[in-house]
């Protein structure tokens, strides 16, 4: 696999090969954002082993977001921007990258600079199922999503680059699909459990 990936399969990538569904715009607008302050910390696949973690950390900008950086149980890590998104009564994760994609044995180096310029810093998102005690999410997945879209193609706009699949919809349009088809397998997946790791106490 080669080292440098572009900001459409980074994620996909941390996933263990789980490829996220795309959207170019976000599900959110700024009044529709909330503060999941109980998210802040580690989150692990597994408490007795070394695994996945999902920390998030509080950042100053932009407002009501945190900072998430995935580490796979190899320690490919990735940096992404996250917001809770609150839709009636449901909430949703929408997640972006936070950084570009530099060369992994350095991340202060990037050979070809401007083609920097051509990347997009794509969205998707999770549903959120629980936070407490345990955080369990739901992501969308490119192949799940690709059967409901075969059966009912205008459900939201959608294009393709290359073989991904891409939601085009704006943003009240993305909102008002994913709260219509929330409780669907083919758009939110098999959920994911988490669990808060517990910070060790320090010996005096």
């Amino acid at each position: 696999m080669k080292t440098k990936k572009s900001l459409f399969y980074v994620f996909a990538v941390l996933l263990g090969g789980c490829v996220p569904v795309l959207s170019l715009h976000p599900l959110y607008t700024e009044e529709d954002v909330v503060p999941e302050k109980r998210l802040l910390g580690t989150w692990v696949d597994d408490p007795n082993k070394t695994g996945t973690t999902w920390q998030f950390s509080t950042i100053q900008e932009p407002e009501n977001a945190y900072k998430l950086v995935f580490s796979d149980d190899e320690g490919k890590k990735g940096s992404f921007v996250a917001r809770v998104v609150k839709l009636q009564d449901r909430l949703f994760l929408d997640i972006y990258p936070s950084e570009l994609p530099w060369e992994a044995d350095d991340p202060n180096k990037m050979d070809w600079l401007y083609n920097s310029f051509f990347l997009i810093p794509a969205h998707t998102f999770l549903k959120m199922d629980a936070v407490e005690p345990q955080l369990k999410m739901r992501l969308t997945l490119e192949s799940k999503m690709k059967e409901l879209l075969t059966e009912k193609p205008d459900a939201v706009k959608h294009t393709s680059v290359g073989e991904r699949l891409v939601l085009t919809a704006p943003t009240k349009e993305l909102q008002a699909f994913v709260l219509k088809y929330a409780d669907d397998s083919r758009v939110f997946t098999d959920e994911i459990t988490l669990s808060r790791r517990q910070t060790k106490p320090q010996t005096p």
